[in-house]
């Protein structure tokens, strides 16, 4: 059976909940003998580091390139007053400190993406997985002078959660999420316009022309691809898109189940991620289709967006450029 990527799980699970990690800390029982009743706890060397610390130029720096400099502080406040943080402190050992840091900073850092969500902000870090440990890890080292890590104890438990569940189930997913139903209205009632507008772009744009789409927009492409022949278009670019799958189930408008696409149809490159549950592989359906796999190290449905911070996104187009 396929082991799911520890890492990608448990940030699933922190999109959901920035507190999740903090809540199954707080499950580990405390070491024998790992405080001395009589000194400064563990807990209060981290709390003063939580509440006190100052970023250095680096950690400014990745927040900055991230894009939540503006709501850190805000994060930063609701981690370390929810309840799930209080009741992790009575447990943190001299042994683990450094380990229950970057708890605390994966937290800091999923709530500051949340609250940009909330806020209806997209910066970098939602779609970007090496921006977004680089910010993890800059927050680790500021707060504890640490390799940020995740203890053994916690890596077992988490394989059995998050993306690896719904791989497994993806026809459910499919049935209920595959194409967002808000889309695939618009489109169905406005499609002819979109296919307008997208071909007057190609007739303004000066030849061999390369049509990049993602997503729905894929669908629109194919369809007005399938219906015209363009001779200016030399490529079709698919990212993240749905083209085979409603081909599949004979619901694609320019084409029938069982008809082939038309020998005037530009050559097809089509980008999908195994984590992203709402992109399909387009050449086992149509013989001409070259697929690439890409990994953005997201859980769904965050893949689906972060194919442009994806550096094999690029040279796989770049590649047929």
């Amino acid at each position: 059976m396929e082991t799911e990527d520890p890492d990608v799980a448990l940030w699933g699970e922190l999109y959901r909940d920035p507190l999740y990690e903090l809540r199954l800390l707080s499950l580990k029982s405390i070491e024998e003998g790992s405080s001395n009743p009589f000194g400064e706890q563990p807990a209060d060397r981290l709390q003063r580091q939580v509440e006190n610390f100052t970023p250095t130029p680096e950690l400014e720096a990745e927040l900055s390139k991230a894009g939540i400099t503006g709501v850190f502080r805000e994060a930063r406040e609701v981690v370390i007053h929810s309840q799930a943080y209080e009741e992790v402190l009575p447990i943190v050992s001299e042994s683990d400190l450094n380990e229950y840091s970057a708890v605390v900073a994966r937290a800091i850092v999923a709530e500051a993406m949340l609250i940009s969500e909330q806020q209806e902000r997209f910066p970098p870090i939602l779609t970007d997985a090496k921006l977004r440990d680089k910010v993890v890890e800059s927050l680790v080292l500021t707060l504890a002078e640490a390799q940020l890590g995740l203890g053994n104890w916690l890596v077992k438990p988490l394989l059995h959660l998050g993306t690896n569940y719904v791989k497994r189930r993806r026809g459910a997913v499919t049935d209920k999420v595959s194409p967002m139903p808000s889309d695939i209205l618009l489109y169905q009632t406005r499609g002819e316009k979109i296919r307008a507008f997208i071909k007057e772009q190609i007739a303004q744009a000066e030849p061999p022309v390369v049509l990049l789409a993602h997503s729905l927009g894929g669908i629109a492409c194919v369809d007005l691809l399938a219906q015209q022949a363009l001779s200016q278009v030399e490529l079709l670019v698919t990212v993240g898109s749905q083209a085979p799958f409603l081909y599949e189930i004979n619901a694609l408008y320019s084409l029938e189940y069982g008809q082939p696409l038309p020998e005037y149809f530009p050559e097809w490159l089509n980008i999908y991620d195994l984590r992203d549950f709402l992109s399909y592989v387009g050449s086992r359906i149509f013989p001409n289709v070259e697929d690439v796999v890409v990994d953005s190290k997201q859980p769904f449905p965050r893949s689906h967006g972060a194919y442009w911070t994806n550096a094999k996104t690029w040279e796989a187009i770049f590649a047929r450029l």
